[in-house]
């Protein structure tokens, strides 16, 4: 498929203001080859407000497949994000979000004429199975975790999906497989689980840095990607950059548990690897465990993908490292620490900010962590390798 270059595409986004959303919008919105996007999204939002002139929205479920299919009807590509990630909600609407909702979305497209489409998958699709080697390549089958909802349902869609573009006159399919996705709209974002668990998220952002509490990390690789780097992709997909297919998108490098837990200014202590690779899947085989409580089995055996095919095919070049996409997170939401009620030195009584918003200030929004990178054991190989000469040691994550 030849790359794109028409000046006058319309791009359907569903999911537009979720992190993979605030990814890609902005790039549609500077691209001369796009002239119109269409955002749908189940709760309003003013496209202009974020500088998305292009943009346009139109309120609508991906459940209902006769909204989807007037949202799509002049577009030439289709990006589908929406999806329920958290598992804060019953199985029954999850399923009917995250399978039902994609089906539909790619029904209409293909009803519409639409000449490509972009599934947001994901790592998760590849499961977190013991044989799933370290630098798995798209060639790698895809296969059901065994108890995440998110990841058997990425898995299953990329199986229905494909054969759904096998039809005559189906839209061209581009799957991405982003790894875990962070910056600067992911805490906060609607995605975060709500009651005591996002709010124990929202905190422990703001606290960041000033509690040096100890915590368990063992050295499991984990692998990053800014969410400024998937838009790119998702970008590349949209005008044909390569061809369609299956592409894995992750930061060059990987983080582990105890980096992270230095970051965060906590005191990592070492537990064994494979005691908490065990313990994740006990906790995975309980009954009647709530979808939210289901990704305890991601630790398991976390996948660990090769990107090679992304760069040379799609031409995909990630800014970001890993350490340095957590990094660029972190340093988005850190704040003042919280005060206590009390009174102050001037007599005043002076109420908690345990649960306000900090206010960022330039002393704290460039502080670096107080930790060096972690210890890099001899011999020990991971995908991906810097791009600007520096060594993998002194970016914080593993040679090649």
């Amino acid at each position: 498929m030849a790359l794109e270059t028409r000046t006058d595409l319309t791009v359907a986004v569903t999911g537009p203001t979720g992190t993979l959303g605030f990814g890609l919008m902005p790039l549609l919105q500077a691209d001369d080859r796009v002239a119109r996007v269409t955002g749908v999204a189940r709760r309003p939002f003013d496209p202009a407000a974020y500088g998305w002139t292009k943009a346009e929205y139109r309120r609508g479920d991906v459940r209902d497949p006769e909204v989807l299919r007037d949202a799509f009807r002049h577009a030439d590509v289709v990006v589908h994000l929406a999806f329920q990630v958290t598992g804060d909600a019953p199985s029954e609407t999850i399923e009917s979000v995250n399978v039902d909702g994609t089906l539909n979305a790619f029904d209409a497209a293909a009803a519409a004429g639409v000449r490509r489409f972009v599934f947001a998958s994901s790592v998760a699709a590849y499961g977190f199975h013991r044989d799933n080697p370290a630098g798995m390549t798209e060639d790698w089958p895809v296969r059901p975790a065994r108890r995440l909802f998110y990841a058997q349902e990425k898995a299953r869609l990329e199986h229905l999906l494909r054969a759904r573009a096998a039809r005559p006159g189906a839209p061209a399919l581009y799957l991405l497989r982003p790894s875990i996705v962070l910056g600067p709209h992911v805490i906060g974002a609607k995605s975060l689980p709500g009651g005591p668990l996002g709010a124990s998220v929202r905190t422990l952002a703001r606290w960041a840095g000033r509690i040096p509490f100890p915590v368990l990390a063992p050295e499991l690789p984990v692998q990053l990607v800014h969410e400024a780097d998937v838009g790119q992709a998702l970008l590349l997909c949209v005008v044909a950059a390569g061809p369609p297919g299956a592409y894995n998108i992750a930061a060059d490098g990987v983080v582990t548990p105890r980096t992270v837990a230095r970051e965060l200014g906590m005191l990592p202590l070492p537990v064994p690897t494979r005691l908490v690779q065990a313990a994740a899947r006990a906790v995975a085989a309980l009954p009647f465990l709530p979808p939210v409580a289901q990704w305890v089995e991601t630790a398991s055996h976390p996948p660990v993908m090769d990107t090679t095919r992304a760069k040379r095919e799609l031409s995909w070049d990630p800014r970001f490292t890993a350490l340095e996409t957590l990094r660029d997170t972190l340093r988005q939401h850190r704040g003042p620490a919280p005060r206590t009620a009390g009174t102050s030195r001037d007599g005043r009584q002076v109420p908690s900010t345990a649960s306000r918003s900090p206010r960022p200030t330039a002393g704290n929004a460039q502080r670096p962590s107080p930790f060096p990178p972690p210890p890099v054991p001899p011999g020990t190989t991971w995908p991906g390798r810097s791009r600007t000469g520096r060594t993998a040691a002194s970016a914080g994550r593993r040679p090649r």
